[in-house]
């Protein structure tokens, strides 16, 4: 029999138990006296709460749970069967409250493992048949029909829409075009399409999101641990309490009352729930965190490092500014550049093609196509001459007109690209591109601030002139550029001698920086990378507004299991004082103990959800 399902039933036998001996009292006739029913009914909990400290204390750990077992057992032994049975209902009640608590707050982790793909569909010459996904080889062609999870990593070969709610927390389905990288776990939102698989089941995004919150799960935050540890301080001091009492009145029932009162104990109860409801709420909102121990050390930084390219930039080639000659539309000059692009397979092509179709343009066929190998391009598109690429393919040696000028000298010995479009022989367009600074960048660095972050460095491989470019509008205390992933490890360990430190980052080369910081949070919106696995958090969206978010999360949950731990201690200190002085009676104190457990569960609880909080506070 499982545990949950061991303590419904314990406490089924406890409530009927009760329940029974008071009718008796009430003047039902019983088989056996209502003392009796309840002594019996009391038996089987003290049985499987004796084996459970008997096996808890053969592996090395000894919890308060010693001290129901003892207050039961004392209450059948001074001839308070009620007392006993109302411990053994209030404590088995407990025990479900927490598995039900447990249950909602771990809710968005399970639904992340159980929606697992298992089923992929291979095509098979001229059909397609139904394989477990552990049997999908790379570049199998693969179907996905209406509805289903996406089974492995892969490229569309049609167009599709992709619903990432699940893994990014974004809420609108993406419209995504051939050739563009697929993610497992994602859901098909559209009509049946075609992929190509780019990775093994095992391998692929789903499976090691899946990997990393079973890790969540089953990591134990030090907070946790230390207040296990100091659980154990309360079996001798409820112990001594109640021999005083007794001394001191020459009345067991004192004693008794004493030990019922502290049963159990919410430090028990408070931080794993709370912290499991924090890793469960970031889940929600994108964030995975691997477990507790991640939570809590996000809550203690102070210090944030960033990775520049990917992490406060896009990490490619991003439209920075568009100038046209006057007279001109920018988004039909920028849909022929686009059209003409498409016979290019220069990387710099892909994205202006890219960034056309984010913008909704339509995109026509170019014909006579000509490539200058590392100059440009030149074709016919709807009938008319474009050409596109370096200044001295276009202009052959002319003078830039007046309206170019400005832009040109703007952005000269800048680390960014001008590409010239001219139509009919004639510029009429320059774009500037280059890895332009994330839109929520400047958002998320001050929400950081409120949340407690004191000082912020920008750690990049660029030069000082990249780095200061993209930098100097962030308000940084400190930009280092030229950095090798070595120089970079180096800082964060000189970083983190000084305060908690935490480092985004999404490439390879900030896995060993990530790995040195007090936190690591990856931006693994891109696939399950090196700087995923060796991150402790890992950003599943594109944004860095999540980083925020964590960080705001880990703040409100370590704050909730703390208020839990200190007012629950609190208030069971004050009740055993009042039941050594004869204030309480066992079965009031069994009663008032059940009271504040349930108060430290709930509490515990709010940590799974305060959006509207924490927008007023940090956003």
């Amino acid at each position: 029999m499982n545990e949950p399902l061991l303590r419904k039933s314990l406490l089924g036998i406890a409530v009927a138990g009760l329940a029974a001996g008071l009718a008796g009292v009430l003047g039902v006739q019983l088989p056996l006296p209502s003392e009796s029913v309840w002594a019996l009914a009391t038996l089987p909990v003290i049985a499987a709460l004796a084996v459970s400290i008997f096996r808890d204390v053969f592996a090395g750990r000894l919890g308060v749970d010693a001290i129901a077992l003892l207050s039961m057992t004392a209450a059948l032994l001074f001839d308070e069967a009620l007392a006993a049975v109302v411990v053994a209902s209030m404590y088995t009640g407990g025990n479900v409250l927490e598995d039900y608590a447990r249950g909602r707050a771990e809710r968005d982790l399970k639904a992340l493992t159980d929606r697992s793909p298992r089923i992929a569909h291979r095509r098979s010459g001229e059909r397609f048949e139904s394989i477990p996904v552990e049997q999908v080889s790379v570049d199998d062609e693969l179907m996905v029909r209406a509805g289903e999870v996406l089974p492995v990593d892969g490229v569309l070969l049609d167009d599709a829409r992709i619903d990432e709610s699940a893994i990014t927390g974004e809420p609108f389905p993406m419209v995504c075009k051939r050739g563009d990288a697929l993610r497992s776990g994602t859901v098909n939102a559209g009509e049946m399409f075609h992929m190509r698989a780019s990775a093994l089941a095992g391998q692929s995004t789903y499976a090691g999101i899946v990997r990393m919150v079973e890790a969540a799960q089953t990591a134990r935050a030090p907070f946790i641990r230390m207040a296990d540890r100091f659980a154990l301080i309360l079996l001798p001091l409820t112990l001594m309490v109640a021999a005083l009492a007794w001394y001191a009145s020459s009345d067991p029932i004192r004693a008794l009352a004493v030990l019922v009162v502290a049963t159990p104990c919410p430090l028990i109860l408070a931080a794993p729930i709370a912290f499991i409801a924090g890793v469960s709420r970031a889940a929600r909102h994108g964030i995975l965190m691997k477990g507790s121990t991640a939570l809590e050390a996000l809550a203690k930084a102070r210090t944030a490092v960033f990775d520049k390219t990917g992490t406060l930039t896009y990490g490619g080639a991003q439209l920075v500014e568009m100038e046209v000659a006057p007279g001109r539309d920018s988004d039909e000059l920028f849909g022929l550049l686009a059209s003409l692009e498409q016979a290019s397979h220069h990387v710099l092509a892909d994205a202006i093609v890219a960034l056309a179709k984010n913008r909704g343009l339509n995109l026509f066929r170019p014909e006579r196509v000509v490539e200058y190998r590392g100059s440009g391009l030149k074709g016919i598109v709807c009938g008319v001459s474009v050409s596109a690429g370096s200044q001295s393919l276009i202009l052959a040696g002319r003078d830039l007109p007046a309206w170019a000028e400005r832009i040109v000298a703007r952005y000269k010995g800048q680390p960014a690209l001008a590409v010239y479009v001219a139509v009919d022989e004639r510029l009429v367009a320059i774009l500037v591109l280059g890895d332009g600074l994330r839109a929520d960048a400047v958002d998320a660095l001050s929400r950081l601030r409120r949340a407690g972050i004191t000082r912020s460095l920008m750690l990049t491989g660029d030069d000082a002139e990249t780095a200061n470019r993209i930098g100097g509008t962030l308000g940084f205390d400190r930009i280092v550029a030229d950095a090798s992933p070595a120089d970079k490890v180096r800082l964060i360990k000189a970083e983190t001698l000084a305060a908690p430190t935490m480092m985004v980052g999404d490439g390879i080369n900030d896995a060993p920086a990530l790995a040195t910081a007090t936190v690591g949070i990856a931006m693994g919106a891109r696939g399950a990378t090196a700087s995923s696995e060796a991150a402790d958090v890992i950003v599943l969206t594109d944004h860095l507004g999540p980083v925020a978010d964590a960080v705001a999360i880990a703040h409100r949950t370590t704050t909730i299991a703390k208020q839990s731990i200190v007012v629950g201690l609190a208030l069971s200190g004050a009740a055993m004082i009042a039941a050594a002085f004869g204030l309480i009676t066992p079965v009031a104190g069994a009663l008032l103990q059940e009271g504040i457990d349930v108060a430290v569960i709930l509490n515990a609880l709010r940590a799974l959800g305060g959006d509207q909080i924490l927008k007023a506070r940090y956003g």
